[in-house]
């Protein structure tokens, strides 16, 4: 059963899947005025005059594997540019049918569009391995200490590297190219996203490993969070520096993946992950009206009062965070969410409704919500099921 779905949502949904499966699988729904509708919606998911609910349940290139009926490949997809292309052509084809849309691109990369070489990021600073796996088909970051004496000692090599970060951080070739791509207009990218604090330092010392620093050894987890953040905060001057940006006209604006953040306790929350996105968001995002964003697809209720103390502008959260518990705290923040990905993924038709239903009801006097997975879309979502979620916008999520 979806997370606080009633009866109600689901006899109304009931009757819209029965109407799809009456047409051949395909929902009722006026696709020119749905996409010209969410046009307007997206420009301001908070404004007085939208005429429905924002979208972002979107089909992306994850779900190509499914819809086609081959088995999923994220790193040959990634890898050999002429598959994923006749992938997203095959993709798309059935998508402007379903859902009067092609989502995907289908051009070539142009193979010389000037670039710059990759700088080091902030795994490289601390000294960890970025590993494809083909199980779980992502990337993972490998732990860089197992006790407490590694950990102080990589910490030792991280301040010492802290001392002269655009040495570590810029490949030898920089400079010249920079030089070149400069005066082509081209400036290099900066950093403005990162995985949260929590998930990142997680990731270099284990779940629990973090957790038990924090209870018994403090001193030592304060460390590495102030690294953590003097690292960011490192990449970031450095970074907008080199593309000719000062403190007062860099552009605005973070955002943060930390599915982790859930494993800390509020009060743990507070003395590790909290000091640095604050101080991220600080430098970066010092105005009311600049973007501070966070993705947290797990259960962090729990966390949400000390994390709205920032003044978030969108939130991404998990599947059994409602959509009423954070408006409580986050007045200001678009809400995408809270459909769960699961529900999405196994096409769960009725509960997908159903949670539409739900979360359009604790937003509509308030508005702010973008209708969306709370975390990723994932393979097995259908084109179907889009068009149905479309439907359900339409016929129930309307403000006008």
């Amino acid at each position: 059963m979806s997370v606080r779905v009633s009866e109600k949502h689901l006899n109304t949904a009931e009757k819209l899947v029965r109407k799809a499966h009456a047409n051949g699988g395909l929902a009722p729904v006026d696709l020119d005025r749905f996409w010209a509708d969410q046009k307007l919606a997206m420009s301001n998911p908070f404004g007085i005059d939208i005429p429905q609910v924002p979208f972002g349940a979107i089909c992306t290139d994850e779900c190509v594997f499914e819809e086609l009926g081959i088995e999923q490949d994220l790193g040959r997809y990634s890898r050999d540019v002429e598959w994923q292309l006749s992938l997203n052509k095959a993709y798309n084809d059935k998508a402007e049918k379903i859902a009067g849309r092609r989502l995907l691109r289908e051009n070539h990369p142009s193979p010389d569009q000037p670039h710059y070489p990759s700088v080091k990021g902030l795994h490289d600073i601390f000294e960890m391995e970025n590993k494809w796996d083909n199980t779980s088909q992502s990337w993972w970051l490998l732990k860089g200490a197992n006790n407490e004496n590694e950990l102080s000692a990589l910490l030792d090599r991280v301040e010492r590297r802290l001392e002269n970060l655009r040495e570590f951080l810029l490949p030898d070739n920089w400079d010249s190219v920079k030089e070149n791509l400069m005066g082509m207009g081209i400036k290099p990218p900066i950093y403005r996203g990162q995985r949260g604090p929590v998930t990142f330092a997680m990731s270099l010392y284990g779940v629990e490993g973090l957790i038990f620093l924090i209870l018994d050894n403090p001193h030592l987890a304060a460390r590495l969070r102030d690294d953590i953040l003097e690292a960011m905060l490192g990449i970031i001057r450095i970074l907008d520096m080199e593309a000719g940006y000062t403190p007062e006209n860099a552009p605005r604006g973070f955002g943060f993946s930390d599915d982790n953040c859930a494993m800390l306790n509020a009060e743990m929350y507070e003395f590790f992950g909290y000091p640095i996105v604050k101080g991220v968001w600080n430098v970066c995002s010092p105005e009311q009206s600049n973007s501070r964003y966070q993705h947290s697809d797990s259960d962090m209720t729990h966390i949400i009062p000390v994390l709205s103390r920032c003044n978030l502008t969108g939130v991404n959260f998990g599947p059994n965070v409602m959509i009423d518990q954070i408006r409580e705290y986050m007045p200001n923040a678009v809400i995408h969410g809270a459909l769960a990905p699961f529900t999405y993924s196994r096409n769960e038709e009725v509960n997908m409704v159903a949670e539409f239903l739900r979360d359009y009801e604790m937003a509509k006097e308030n508005r702010g919500l973008v209708f969306a997975t709370a975390g990723s879309i994932n393979n097995g979502s259908r084109l179907t099921g889009m068009r149905l979620l479309m439907a359900a916008i339409q016929e129930y999520g309307r403000y006008d």
